[in-house]
């Protein structure tokens, strides 16, 4: 499959400290792929690095293969990569609506794309009038998806999104992903369930000390492969 993000020797960090040290990795249209290491390995790291929220030192960041690891951190979603952090970031104050409202505003969608997200998360279309703090763990967790799919992007990173959450939400969750993969939205995945990762992933890259050690197909994994041991420690 073609390539929709493509990475090439990135090196970045905080301050004089490198988290990332000439880490290559690729993400495919129309697939899912896990992003899987121990604590501190830089994989929350690599996703900031990707929007441009901590600086590349050295390397590529293309998308569909044109450079944007020079862009600033507020133009990356406006071509087409999506961002749903850890912790989801909504606007608390704002209703369900208006958190939607700001996705579609990014790369200016209107209506279609607004319903289109809606449908995929109906529970979201009960509760637009409100106020998007008061929404339970997994409903905010669906806001911060839906507003992020309101870009139509070509990649979407999801770091750690099944976390807290109860098992249905847990389920929707990997649902919506796995759904996504026939609209060709190229889906990079920071998760630590090895369970959800099996039933969500086409390749699993695993990192270490700020590289990607290894990528797997994910048709040949199984609880307990040796590569959840090796860098995952499960």
């Amino acid at each position: 499959m073609t390539a929709a993000l493509t990475i090439r020797g990135l090196s970045a960090g905080y301050g004089p400290v490198t988290v990332l040290y000439g880490l290559d990795f690729e993400a495919r249209a129309g697939e899912v792929t896990c992003l899987m290491g121990r604590n501190g390995a830089g994989k929350s790291t690599l996703m900031k690095a990707i929007m441009g929220l901590v600086p590349a030192r050295e390397g590529q960041v293309l998308l569909a293969g044109q450079p944007v690891q020079d862009l600033p951190a507020h133009q990356v979603p406006r071509h087409g990569i999506a961002y749903v952090p850890q912790g989801r970031r909504l606007f608390g104050d704002m209703t369900v609506a208006e958190n939607i409202e700001v996705g579609l505003m990014t790369r200016g969608r209107g209506a279609a794309v607004r319903e289109r997200v809606l449908d995929l998360f109906p529970r979201l279309r009960e509760r637009l009038g409100q106020v998007s703090r008061t929404l339970s763990g997994g409903e905010q967790q669906m806001l911060a998806l839906a507003r992020a799919l309101c870009l139509e992007p070509a990649v979407l990173l999801l770091d750690e999104p099944t976390e807290g959450l109860q098992p249905s939400m847990i389920r929707l969750i990997r649902d919506t992903v796995v759904a996504l993969k026939a609209t060709g939205v190229a889906t990079v995945l920071v998760e630590q369930r090895v369970d959800a990762v099996l039933a969500m992933a086409d390749r699993v890259s695993f990192m270490d000390h700020g590289r990607i050690a290894a990528t797997v197909e994910a048709a040949g994994l199984t609880r307990d492969a040796a590569e959840f041991r090796i860098h995952v420690g499960v």
